[in-house]
């Protein structure tokens, strides 16, 4: 038989293995509560103008039903969404309500997004108790949103921007104030650097609410600056395409880029293009979201600084509120975290569980619990 004195040296050996694993997997360790948690309410809803005001969101413990919600996205071909879709999927978990989620399979796919709500208006049977969706065009969902809306169907505008003024709520952080925090951090960048810059932008797909609203905003911090953005590409957030982008402007601009700005995806690839050709250390790269690719690029030093929206946050605060609106509680109609800027200064320090899904999460399309 085993000795007392081992025995304790066991139990301890795996209390101690036990500690280590929830110290260093987050899916294993206890979860830190969101809430309350600083958002911006914008005063009047979807102003333009970016009218807003400072208020602590406090969640629902629980919603009194399991709700059926449906989620349109545009993809997950990149890791941003795989964020948004950790942030949804658990958040309806910890409320208690049935999700499922669609993926077009890109920004082009338009037509497939379009389908599959359209689809959902057709199908026979119960309807959703509410929609969310994450426009893969600013426009060209609108009518379907008031077909949702006139069946009785609440639906949410969630990060992307759409432009029905039929919506019952918005959780979106604005992208030009992304596109902005990203030109204000290089802006003082060049200022300390002394010297003009020469930069590559890539603000995303053509068409996309976030990615012209990101356009308008950086530009907006550059005007009058010793910044000219000598190369500007938009185009599809898959990896294939970026490359495509970034590759054509360095070979039609060899020797004149300074600095590459752009899209997580963007920010990634151009990692890698500038190692290969061997200019790693004379162009600098800036994202303007985040991504866990960018997250590593930051720490290792291949990538500038990031403006954080928040996305699992986003998520969640999402299904929270279309709970509120399907059990008709007091809510805010458009609400969104602020904007951090991340960089080598502070990313230790700073909550990444806003943004970035658990190592180790895999996509997940639905949940009936």
């Amino acid at each position: 038989m085993m000795g007392l004195r081992k025995v304790r040296v066991l139990k301890y050996l795996i209390w101690v293995t036990v500690f280590l694993l929830m110290s260093l997997d987050p899916l294993l360790a206890a979860k830190k509560s969101w809430s309350p948690v600083q958002v911006d309410v914008w005063d009047p809803p979807f102003n333009k103008e970016l009218k807003r005001d400072q208020k602590t969101y406090t969640a629902l413990v629980r919603a009194e039903k399991k709700w059926r919600i449906q989620v349109f996205i545009p993809h997950l071909k990149d890791a941003y969404w795989l964020g948004v879709n950790y942030g949804l999927i658990d958040q309806a978990r910890t409320m208690g309500v049935g999700l499922t989620i669609h993926q077009a399979g890109g920004y082009g796919q338009l037509e497939v997004q379009r389908n599959q709500i359209s689809g959902l208006l057709k199908k026979k049977g119960p309807k959703p108790d509410g929609v969310i969706i994450c426009s893969i065009s600013q426009d060209g969902l609108n009518d379907l949103v008031e077909k949702l809306m006139d069946q009785g169907i609440p639906v949410l505008d969630l990060i992307n921007g759409n432009s029905s003024p039929r919506l019952a709520a918005r959780v979106a952080v604005s992208y030009h104030d992304t596109g902005y925090a990203a030109g204000a951090y290089l802006l003082k960048y060049q200022q300390k650097l002394g010297k003009p810059l020469s930069v590559g932008w890539f603000p995303g797909p053509d068409g996309a609410g976030w990615a012209a609203a990101g356009d308008v905003g950086f530009r907006e911090a550059l005007a009058g600056s010793a910044i000219r953005i000598l190369a500007s590409r938009k185009g599809d957030t898959g990896s294939a395409a970026q490359k495509q982008l970034v590759t054509s402007a360095l070979k039609n601009f060899p020797g004149q880029l300074d600095i590459i700005v752009g899209t997580t995806v963007t920010a990634e690839v151009s990692i890698g293009i500038l190692r290969k050709m061997g200019l790693k250390k004379k162009i600098g790269v800036l994202a303007y979201y985040y991504s866990p690719g960018v997250h590593r690029g930051i720490r290792r030093g291949d990538i500038m600084a990031a403006p954080s929206d928040h996305q699992v946050l986003q998520a969640r605060l999402a299904i929270d509120t279309l709970v509120r609106i399907i059990e008709k509680k007091t809510y805010d109609k458009h609400i969104a975290p602020r904007v951090t800027v991340v960089d080598r200064s502070n990313i230790r320090k700073w909550d990444s569980s806003t943004t970035l899904a658990p190592r180790g999460f895999r996509p997940v399309f639905s949940i009936n619990e």
